[in-house]
């Protein structure tokens, strides 16, 4: 802040000139620095000097308007204050708990007025970039989705200043009017709540802090119980792999028998597997076509895969470089959505996410050690102990016999020789 030129008048060397320029020099507008803090007054209405304790008292103050340089006085009611000390500490009681004194108070309503839908455009933008803990694609996607179809059009015009619990009770019964399930309305709302919390000012403070009142708002409690989480049985795993068609059954054995994610899948590549297919690196995933990395670092891991399975992909793999999973004409990979559409299709109704349930509950079926567990779905460690045995993952005979012990969980007997399979891809592609 520039600094304040003191001017005297008796100085003969003072001229107007002088004192026009330090005026200009002088900090115009709200300053947080020239407040002390305010305790505001008292007084009732017909009453001057006297107080009367049967009637209602007042106290006023003032306050911050957002993006005005001006402030403005607000009138509250105390009520029955038998003396004028009561009313003032009443009063300050008052301010204390709005937080009028309090330089976040200050700082919210001397910035700018932001609608929300502006603030959360810049916040959107920033998530992939930012140093610490940058956002994956999918997710951002997932946020933005979730702006664009209930939020924006619900609170988007508001300030962000006026985005507090009554804002997300509006919200949260605009999406529970929309059939939405308790865990996408309470995912929705902390969009809203990161995004009004990524309104900082230089000091990395918060502008606008808010205290959520879960039971005003009414957010929906999530039991996990009774989430919908569809897994597919052996049964099922066989039948599909016998119907559906014949250049998608090494993916979908790979999927069941390895509990891989799908982004993980078909982003794999001839050289993840060793040379006898008995073990498979997770180095990279793809979304939308492009590659990037695995969805966490537990994610980046060594898949040990079961004699029956390996011997079936080195048949597979045999010509293969590039993309394992490829179109035809091979040059992308296996788009989701066609592979989805041929699984459903094959009268099988479930998501990707089935097969590594799947392969859980064969894993788990089977009393496997919870470190080769994590290691094989990708899972973080859960404890420090966990962190201690990290060294038994390097153990690659102890978690081979493991890998046998467990199996596929489902017989690849009934299928045609993968050499078939190999040449009716060949054909079609021709």
């Amino acid at each position: 802040m520039p600094a304040t030129v003191e001017l005297q008048s008796n100085s003969p060397s003072t001229t107007l000139a002088d004192e026009a320029t330090a005026i200009q020099h002088r900090k115009r507008g709200p300053c947080l620095r020239r407040r002390s803090g305010q305790c505001g007054g008292v007084f009732q209405r017909g009453f001057g000097k006297t107080w009367n304790p049967k009637v209602n008292a007042f106290g006023r103050f003032y306050v911050d308007l957002p993006g005005s340089q001006t402030r403005t006085r607000r009138v509250v009611s105390l009520g029955i204050c038998p003396t004028r000390t009561i009313a003032r500490r009443k009063l300050r009681e008052f301010i204390e708990q709005e937080g009028i004194n309090k330089s976040a108070y200050f700082m919210a309503s001397a910035n700018p007025v932001i609608t929300f839908r502006e603030q959360a455009e810049k916040w959107i933008e920033s998530l992939p970039t930012r140093r610490r803990r940058p956002v994956r694609p999918a997710t951002v996607h997932g946020w933005q989705h979730a702006l664009d179809k209930w939020i924006l059009p619900t609170i988007g015009e508001m300030a962000v200043a006026e985005v507090s619990n009554a804002a997300l009770k509006l919200l949260i019964d605009t999406m529970a009017a929309g059939g939405l399930a308790a865990k996408t309305i309470v995912s929705y709302s902390l969009v809203v709540k990161m995004v009004v919390a990524s309104v900082v000012n230089s000091e990395g403070d918060q502008i606008y802090p808010r205290r959520w009142n879960h039971d005003f708002v009414g957010m929906p409690i999530v039991q996990r119980d009774k989430q919908p989480r569809p897994t597919i049985s052996q049964a099922q795993v066989e039948q599909l792999l016998g119907t559906i068609l014949p250049r998608y059954v090494p993916f979908f054995a790979m999927l069941a028998g390895t509990g891989l994610r799908i982004g993980e899948a078909v982003a794999l590549k001839r050289s993840d597997l060793t040379p006898d297919c008995r073990t498979l690196k997770v180095t990279r995933s793809i979304w939308h076509g492009k590659e990037q990395e695995p969805k966490t670092p537990a994610a980046v891991r060594e898949i040990d895969i079961p004699e029956v399975l390996a011997a079936l992909l080195r048949e597979y793999v045999a010509d293969k470089d590039g993309y394992l999973f490829a179109t035809l004409k091979g040059d992308r990979t296996l788009g989701p959505r066609n592979v989805l559409r041929a699984l459903h299709d094959s009268g099988v109704r479930v998501g990707f996410h089935a097969f590594r349930r799947f392969r859980t509950e064969t894993i788990r079926r089977a009393g496997t050690p919870q470190d080769i567990e994590r290691l094989w779905l990708g899972h973080a460690s859960a404890t420090v102990t966990d962190l201690y045995a990290r060294g038994l993952r390097l153990d690659e005979t102890w978690r081979r016999e493991w890998c046998e012990r467990v199996g596929l969980g489902f017989s690849l007997n009934g299928l045609r020789g993968l050499q078939k399979i190999v040449e009716i891809s060949t054909a079609k592609a021709a």
